[in-house]
């Protein structure tokens, strides 16, 4: 089986692997009888264990791990502290002790809410992540942040512990809904619009092929996933430099909280995706970067099918206050100033801490009614 291999080397034992290519579903227990392992409960969501619980499970057993299964419903209200508590008893229930393994079979939401009962059980154990979203093989699979949503903001109960091994099978890619797919590819551009101008160039012009599972859609996994190994080892807790990861998050999760994390109206790449092209338009308004690259990153957003203004969130996102307020419970928050990802052009994004809220305001109420 031909694959890509991108390692992260971070220390006191803690390296591991993320294996990317098509087929790796099917080794995820030759790999986890790898690492010692005599049992494993994979945590899914209910469309995914349908897709691929059967397998998984095949594997685990073939390679000898007594394992079970725990489903949670897809989407991101599953990242929620009942669930937690259901996922955390349902591994208990298992059997799963520290030697053993939690395999997180899915995408982010399943990703972010197995990783962090995880990181609890038992005080830490061992986990694989699979992930079967564009959006989680590039992203959020890798560095280390599990954790939940909480009624104030996304994210704000969780915990960084690091997986043993990623297994990207980008066949899983496959059966993803176009919807999905454009949402992944919002992280995707992401990559190119924080400090590399060249990839950016490379996704203008491959962006079909990742779609279709061209050759193209493997190498634009490798490239995010070594970006994101790089920055996880010389910044593993986000202390500085991991921040610039959440280029264009700080609206995006004040969107999704807005929303009340419903994916029928909001999915979390799209809220990234509208929140990298307003970033990009309030470093152009506070004379950061020109209106030119701006639009740019707009119309590339655009041109693959992906939301780019505030009015394209069904049922609305409330006024001006309303995001503030939304965003003040952002993580980057410091003694309640707000800090932005901003950028001085493509590819060199920058940290912007202590912006004045009257500033994003009268952005934002132009942005309402652009």
């Amino acid at each position: 089986m031909s694959h890509l291999t991108v390692h992260v080397p971070l220390d006191a034992g803690r390296a591991y692997d993320i294996l990317i290519g098509r087929g790796l579903v099917d080794a995820v227990g030759a790999r986890a009888a790898a690492l010692g392992a005599r049992a494993a409960g994979i945590v899914t969501d209910e469309t995914v264990a349908g897709l691929y619980g059967a397998r998984v499970r095949a594997s685990l057993e073939a390679a000898g791990l007594r394992c079970g299964l725990i489903a949670v419903p897809p989407g991101e209200a599953s990242k929620s502290y009942a669930c937690y508590a259901a996922v955390c008893d349902g591994l208990l229930g298992l059997k799963i002790e520290r030697g053993d393994l939690v395999v997180a079979l899915g995408g982010g939401v399943v990703g972010d809410l197995a990783g962090f009962a995880a990181a609890t059980l038992r005080r830490g154990v061992r986990f694989l992540q699979v992930p079967t979203t564009l959006l989680a093989q590039v992203d959020s699979s890798v560095g280390g942040k599990t954790g939940i949503n909480a009624p104030l903001g996304k994210n704000l109960i969780g915990a960084f512990h690091q997986p043993r091994l990623v297994l990207a099978d980008t066949a899983a890619l496959d059966t993803l809904s176009e919807r999905e797919m454009r949402a992944g590819y919002a992280e995707v551009a992401k990559y190119g619009l924080i400090d590399d101008p060249g990839f950016f160039d490379w996704c203008e012009g491959n962006w079909r092929g990742i779609f279709a599972g061209g050759p193209e859609r493997d190498e634009a996994v490798a490239i995010c996933c070594r970006a994101k190994a790089g920055v996880v080892v010389r910044d593993e807790r986000e202390d500085g430099e991991r921040a610039l990861l959440n280029l264009g998050h700080t609206f995006g999760h004040a969107l999704e909280r807005l929303t009340g994390y419903d994916s029928d109206r909001l999915v979390h790449g799209e809220g990234v995706a509208i929140g990298l092209a307003l970033a990009f338009r309030f470093s152009a308004r506070l004379g950061f970067c020109s209106g030119q690259e701006a639009g740019r990153v707009a119309n590339h957003l655009a041109l693959a099918g992906l939301p780019t203004r505030l009015a394209a969130v069904p049922g609305g996102c409330g006024d001006a206050d309303a995001l503030l307020d939304a965003m003040a419970q952002d993580k980057k928050v410091r003694d309640g100033a707000l800090t932005f990802i901003l950028a001085r052009g493509i590819g060199r994004s920058f940290i912007a801490p202590g912006i004045e809220r009257a500033a994003v305001r009268a952005f934002l109420e132009d942005e309402l009614r652009a």
